[in-house]
């Protein structure tokens, strides 16, 4: 446990952060998950739509540093070439 105020309310500050970073990367998920769905049904134009979406959020997401830029180009990248070989 904390004993200096600093350390306390340093703990507090870290809580608040966490807090924020779970939000957005649960709204990563959610939106790649909606691609995902989207490809699995054979369904090009939900996809193209939900990729849309998704890839905004996941360039945010990377500079907000809730995840790694490279991991979120790999994440984009990867569901593009997806959406790209359904509509082929």
């Amino acid at each position: 446990m904390a004993n200096t105020s600093s350390a306390k309310k340093a703990t507090r500050k870290i809580a608040r952060r966490a807090a924020v970073n779970k939000n957005r990367r649960s709204r990563v998920r959610t939106y790649v998950r909606k691609v995902e769905e989207a490809l699995a049904a054979g369904d090009k134009a939900a996809a193209v739509e939900a990729f849309k979406v998704a890839e905004p959020e996941l360039m945010r997401a990377a500079t907000k540093g809730v995840v790694h830029k490279n991991t979120a180009s790999r994440k984009v990248s990867r569901l593009a070439q997806r959406v790209k070989t359904l509509s082929a």
